[in-house]
């Protein structure tokens, strides 16, 4: 899967943006060529979604009869979500939050994720820690231009970010795809963790502690975009906040 987000709309870490991506031999592109050697790769069965100069989400169902992992890709209300992975305790989220017993992961993640754009009881980081198996999810949510996406801690899905030509993030479980897109500018995105384009990064098994950036060189030696590690010694200075309150703008006094 892939997605990409101007960077307008998406604020990550300055620290995943490296000075050797402008300097070496190999420069990132623009995200229309990224998007374009995507869909080449898979011309018979990719399907993509462009939404102006915003965001372009490209999805490619699995091509084996046995896939290491689900891939799906649902949309309701403006709200899209590329999944990745599987739930084990997707029928027990489905009968909390509401949905038929046949929703699928990506329908259930954009129900959870209205439910905490409208100021659900839960605070974010809660209610992806309640999520149980592999995964790793990207949701865009085209009214508001909010991107909300999140890997899960056992590391059975990769997934990868980085920042292309232009400043547009990209983020993808295609390696290949993010190193040739962003050159030195990429970094695995940290399990564990979640973004969102208003709130930035953070640890949904640790949401109490910062992150912090951890220098990441190659092979050839060049600096490249930073890892994000919990730094168990760095607390946040207030509790989250619970009920009404617990909105996306609790999620800014992580930062």
């Amino acid at each position: 899967m892939l997605a990409i987000f101007h960077k307008a709309f998406a604020h990550p870490p300055e620290e995943l943006n490296s000075p050797a991506s402008r300097n070496g031999s190999r420069k990132p592109k623009l995200p229309e060529e990224t998007l374009m050697e995507f869909m080449s790769a898979h011309p018979a069965n990719t399907v993509s979604m462009s939404f102006g100069n915003a965001a372009v989400l490209a999805y490619v169902p699995p091509d084996r009869s046995y896939p290491p992992y689900q891939r799906m890709f649902g949309g309701f209300d403006d709200i899209y979500c590329l999944f990745m992975g599987s739930l084990n305790n997707l029928n027990v989220l489905n009968r909390q939050y509401g949905l038929a017993k046949g929703s699928n992961e990506a329908m259930f993640v954009i129900e959870a994720y209205r439910t905490l754009r409208d100021r659900g009881p839960y605070p974010a980081d809660q209610v992806v820690k309640d999520l149980e198996g592999s995964f790793a999810f990207v949701v865009y949510d085209s009214k508001a231009g909010t991107v909300f996406a999140a890997l899960g801690s056992d590391g059975g899905v990769k997934l990868f970010w980085g920042i292309a030509a232009d400043g547009s993030v990209v983020i993808s479980d295609d390696l290949e795809v993010i190193k040739a897109g962003c050159a030195k500018s990429f970094a695995p995105f940290p399990t564990g963790c979640m973004f969102h384009s208003d709130g930035g990064l953070m640890s949904f098994e640790h949401p109490m502690n910062k992150l912090k950036a951890m220098p990441r060189i190659d092979s050839e030696g060049a600096m490249c975009g930073a890892n994000f590690k919990v730094d168990v010694y760095s607390r946040i200075n207030s509790m989250p906040r619970v009920g009404s309150e617990a909105n996306w703008a609790n999620w800014e006094s992580h930062q």
